[in-house]
């Protein structure tokens, strides 16, 4: 499953959308994700933003063994992309250091 985290974006064809971190962390938790493609500001500071998906990712390859989707990011946020994409670099790093 291809997963797309967006609050406001079309969701490209083939994907499936959530609109909440916690929406794509479930699915995450169901090892059914292939892709995931996240949005850093969702509209809502309650509900999250795409890097909280990245720190669970992250905490789940650490601690659980979990073996990561191929992780986009499609934020506008120029800062806030290169947070996320730092923290996609090491989550890949470990993960292929692990093996």
């Amino acid at each position: 499953m291809k997963v797309y985290l967006d609050d406001e974006r079309s969701t490209p064809i083939g994907w499936h959308r959530v609109y909440w971190p916690e929406e794509a962390i479930v699915l995450l938790e169901q090892n059914i994700v292939t892709e995931i493609s996240l949005d850093h500001d969702l509209g809502d500071d309650e509900h999250g933003t795409g890097y909280d998906v990245l720190l669970w990712i992250e905490e789940a390859v650490f601690t659980q063994g979990f073996i990561p989707p191929l992780i986009f990011v499609h934020s506008a946020n120029t800062s806030a992309k290169h947070k996320m994409l730092l923290a996609i670099a090491n989550i890949n790093h470990f993960y292929n250091a692990s093996k």
